[in-house]
């Protein structure tokens, strides 16, 4: 097992009380899985990715506990973790293009990052050339500036970066948002070569685009405000989703060959609740077409299939009636 999580609670401290972005998040990576992590703008997976690695000075963990590799996971101790950043544990960042610094060259930035966690730059100069190589990149990208390369180069240059040590989990951050479609299609295949090489041995890749997961991921997990609502095989989800969400995030993305000047996309209605004071119960119930009273109680995120796990009253009822109509049918 490469990654365990047990009921995680992070929150953002504001003036107005705890924002809690992740609540009580139980999910576990094996080894060579690419998770991929989905849901609205809000829903805490950036929050549950970035903990991972780097809690910002608002964020705190409010309970839980992580392993990776057998081994505890000090997130709450961010001079603890600089042993394991890179190492174990890797980032691609969010807006990863604007993360290299605009007045230094690629080679110079490179090495003060590593020199940073006590690794010296001739020492995997030869590794970091190959890997640029692969990735296709020229062979002076390493005495090139940020500004001089494309958006697609420098999010490669960032990625060859992260992942030069080998760490165990490699958190992949809205990697292809503000690419091309050719890019990002590009950039998913050298994440997937990246685990086949053994570069990483497993990776989380959050993103909003659920057409992208179904490329590259070998399961997919969705989150709704701060809480787990639906994980299963990439596959599953994309064809047999459970959770009204899951359905609803899926019904919004365009399908190719249909023209929407005749069919319309279907949104979703309503906005996600305040994470200040969430409600109680399922936080999806005001904007389910399917709500009723047992939705007021907080649903378990439990295996109704194998290998599918769900929070969802409806959908354990729909399982469940599915099973005993099964029973009957194999009685005749």
């Amino acid at each position: 097992m490469s990654l365990k999580i047990e009921d995680l609670s992070v929150a953002y401290q504001s003036l107005r009380g705890d924002v809690q972005a992740v609540d009580r998040v139980s999910l576990s990576i094996a080894d060579g899985e690419i998770m991929g992590l989905a849901g609205e703008s809000g829903c805490g997976k950036s929050t549950l990715g970035n903990s991972l690695i780097f809690m910002e000075g608002r964020m705190k963990v409010t309970g839980g506990t992580v392993e990776l590799d057998g081994r505890p996971l000090p997130i709450s101790d961010s001079r603890a973790m600089n042993h394991f950043r890179l190492r174990a544990v890797s980032i691609i960042p969010q807006y990863a293009m604007s993360a290299l610094n605009p007045t230094r060259r690629v080679g110079r930035m490179a090495s003060d990052l590593l020199k940073s966690r006590g690794v010296r730059f001739s020492s995997v100069r030869e590794e970091f050339q190959r890997r640029i190589a692969l990735v296709g990149l020229p062979d002076d990208v390493l005495e090139r500036y940020p500004f001089e390369l494309s958006g697609g180069m420098r999010q490669r240059v960032t990625m060859v970066i992260s992942t030069l040590l080998n760490p165990s989990l490699l958190i992949a951050d809205e990697v292809t948002s503000a690419l091309d479609v050719s890019t990002q299609r590009a950039v998913g295949e050298m994440l997937m070569e990246f685990r086949d090489r053994g570069f990483v041995k497993s990776m989380i890749v959050i993103t909003h685009d659920l057409s992208i997961l179904a490329q590259i991921a070998d399961s997919i997990l969705i989150m709704y405000a701060g809480k787990l609502a639906e994980k299963a095989g990439a596959a599953t989800i994309i064809e047999h989703p459970l959770h009204p969400y899951t359905q609803r995030l899926l019904a919004s993305l365009p399908e190719v060959g249909v023209r929407y000047e005749d069919a319309a996309l279907t949104g979703i209605p309503g906005r996600p609740p305040s994470l200040l004071s969430p409600p109680s119960g399922c936080r999806f119930r005001d904007r389910c077409p399917f709500a009723f009273e047992k939705c007021a109680e907080d649903p378990p995120f439990i295996e109704l299939r194998p290998g599918h796990h769900v929070a969802c009253w409806k959908a354990e009822e729909e399982v469940a009636s599915e099973g005993a109509l099964q029973v009957q049918e194999a009685a005749r």
